[in-house]
């Protein structure tokens, strides 16, 4: 399954994210995945595992298990590289091996100190907050994002983390559109108006955090996983699968791009085998009532000031 994007390329639905993997793993865990089937990596400057994402393309393309232009591949611009899009972008290149991107998003609607192309440090100042650069505009980090599409360094440009009046004011002051608003949402945490917004004005969402982050949250932030929750047990009981696959499903069914992120060889499989079945209209309503609105991601912690708020 895949969705077509308003630059015209197809995005699969169901992606592989590769956030706080560990390096020394990641290399077998993709080839498993190619195995598997995936066709879609959600990649990152700021996860710091670029280069080892990079050997692993490396390798599956030079045994022929898959072809370059059978994979999605996205990746992000960091806070700190807002000044410096273009270097920031072939720096990516470099470390994945890749001569294109499918898709490069803007991390986050912030513009931070520059501390080196490829860094990804996010500095703070002497109060222990976030050292915001205020001399940089989103519109202007947007246009650099534009210029590497007629580079041909990437084929879609998109947004991560906007919310509504921002994603309008890209909407507004772009030429190439956003193809893509990746934000978290999850049956907790459902923001049904800005993906209802940003599917209404032709912007793909794609769901990081589409499991509401469960062990992984929990240990950083210190949030409750709607994994645990008795009534998706009930819904994953009555289709005979797990609460995690009636979850992506869910995120699926609500055309939004999934990208759940896992080091485990059996959590990989069982977050691929959600194709041969769908939610009923009853349990699509049942999901939606669960909403929280309650955010799993939470950076604050680390820049002592909340984006957010």
């Amino acid at each position: 399954m895949e969705i077509t994007l308003n630059s015209g390329f197809k995005m699969p639905i169901v992606g592989l994210g590769v956030w706080r993997m560990e390096k020394e793993g990641i290399r077998d865990l993709i080839i498993n995945a190619i195995n598997l089937g995936y066709r879609h990596l959600d990649c990152a400057a700021d996860y710091k595992n670029e280069a080892e994402v990079g050997e692993a393309l490396a390798q599956v393309f030079k045994t022929a298990l898959v072809k370059r232009e059978d994979l999605f591949i996205t990746t992000k611009l960091w806070n700190s590289d807002h000044g410096h899009v273009i270097e920031a972008c072939k720096d990516s290149l470099k470390k994945l091996q890749l001569d294109y991107l499918d898709l490069y998003l803007v991390h986050f609607p912030v513009a931070t100190k520059h501390t080196g192309v490829g860094t990804t440090d996010s500095a703070l100042g002497e109060d222990g907050v976030l050292d915001i650069d205020t001399t940089i505009s989103l519109e202007t980090t947007w246009h650099d994002m534009e210029k590497l599409v007629s580079m041909g360094l990437v084929r879609s440009i998109g947004i991560s983390n906007y919310d509504v009046f921002l994603t309008r004011d890209c909407l507004a002051y772009s030429k190439i559109k956003p193809a893509v608003n990746q934000i978290e949402t999850h049956p907790y945490f459902q923001r049904d108006s800005l993906v209802k917004f940003c599917q209404k004005h032709g912007i793909c969402v794609t769901a990081h955090t589409p499991l509401g982050g469960a062990t992984a949250n929990a240990e950083w932030f210190g949030t409750v996983s709607c994994l645990d929750d008795p009534a998706l047990k009930e819904v994953a009981d009555k289709y005979k699968k797990t609460v995690a696959q009636v979850v992506l499903r869910w995120g699926m069914q609500r055309n939004t791009v999934v990208i759940p992120k896992t080091s485990k060889p059996e959590r990989l499989e069982e977050n691929f085998k959600v194709f041969d079945f769908e939610l009923a209209k009853e349990d699509m309503e049942v999901i939606k009532s669960m909403d929280r609105k309650y955010r799993t991601n939470q950076p604050a912690k680390f820049w002592g000031i909340d984006l957010y708020a």
